[in-house]
């Protein structure tokens, strides 16, 4: 292991890759509320999907307006603004899941009904308005011109409906519609219309991509906050554990892909001096709780304060412990071990 490094070093850039999942994103709050705090480390760029796309564009507004602590005040701002608008939504836990500690909202009766809906009925013939309630949050919480001239590169990755190939949203492009489409799951909300295309959820090309990081970012260290299980022991035998694994594994895809071609590249003698050597040289490291694996995936619609401050104490606890015992490795070698996915072809 390195040695801790002295004061008077150079600050280590680092890339966050931040995947998304709903409200389980204020574990990423947590995570990256923690990584603030620490002064060796400087943000360059930020690959965000769905609610990561969300927490990458509130962090880059606040960092703007006040460096770290900024950043960290405009993230508590935010999830407060979203957990107080869930106050008024129709999803929420029942009095018994509440006594016994549940999280999920499968025994909601309004979340039931609307997940027999959504399989026969489309969010155009339930929601013609094409209503988001996340649509004001966003627009109150982020100076999107703003975000424009912010030290910090942002990658929003969604999907275009009509090609099925992913769109990277930079900088200057990044609007609260954007963000929106990088959320927008296609069975519960309407496309999202942008220069003439539809887009949605960018978890279905890219959760998140990590190809911007490899080429336009001077950082060699990224950073995973994975929120998606990648793994589960059990077989899911029920109808609602099928379809959660099945959204688990479309949604990891993308990114698997992109995680392989690092470990590859690393193998290859000689990977070369352009893109390649870039792709062989970009360090890994990986910040995850086996705590979201025990949530259903009902709860990621459960935006309780309770559950955000659970889900932000979890991914601070997490950070922690990834500084502890893998802080200094970080600019010397990758601590996430990619080479497995190279015995599994």
């Amino acid at each position: 292991m390195a040695k801790p490094g002295k004061a008077s070093e150079k600050p280590i850039l680092i890339d966050l890759a931040l995947q998304g999942g709903g409200s389980h994103g204020a574990f990423t709050w947590g995570v990256i509320d923690r990584m603030l705090e620490e002064k060796r480390f400087v943000i360059e760029a930020i690959s965000g999907t769905s609610a990561g796309a969300m927490n990458a564009a509130v962090l880059a507004d606040g960092w703007n307006k006040g460096g770290a602590e900024g950043a960290k005040a405009a993230l508590d701002a935010y999830w407060r603004r979203v957990s107080a608008a869930a106050a008024f939504s129709p999803f929420q836990r029942t009095p018994l899941d509440k006594m016994l500690g549940r999280w999920s909202l499968d025994n909601s009766p309004a979340y039931l009904a609307m997940d027999l809906l959504t399989r026969v009925a489309s969010p155009y013939d339930l929601n013609p308005a094409g209503y988001n309630p996340l649509k004001p949050i966003l627009e109150e919480a982020i100076d999107f011109d703003g975000l424009a001239t912010s030290p910090i590169k942002l990658y929003v990755t969604a999907t275009n409906v009509r090609t099925g190939r992913a769109r990277i949203f930079r900088n200057a492009e990044i609007t609260a519609d954007v963000l929106l489409a990088s959320a927008c799951l296609p069975t519960m909300f309407q496309a999202v219309e942008i220069d003439g295309e539809a887009y949605w959820d960018g978890g279905y090309a890219g959760n998140p991509t990590i190809t911007p990081l490899v080429r336009e970012s001077d950082a060699t260290d990224t950073i995973l906050v994975q929120i998606n299980p990648r793994e589960r022991a059990e077989v899911p035998k029920t109808a609602a554990e099928i379809l959660n694994r099945l959204n688990e594994i479309s949604f990891n895809s993308p990114l698997m892909k992109e995680v392989y071609m690092i470990a590859l590249l690393r193998q290859v003698a000689d990977p070369g001096t352009g893109e390649g050597a870039r792709w062989a040289s970009m360090r890994t490291h990986r910040i995850m709780t086996e705590k979201l694996a025990e949530l259903g995936a009902s709860s990621k619609l459960n935006a309780e304060w309770d559950f955000i401050e659970m889900l932000h104490a979890e991914g601070r606890r997490a950070a922690d412990q990834f500084i502890a015992e893998h802080g200094n490795d970080v600019g010397h070698r990758s601590t996430a071990d990619i080479d497995v996915l190279l015995q599994e072809h």
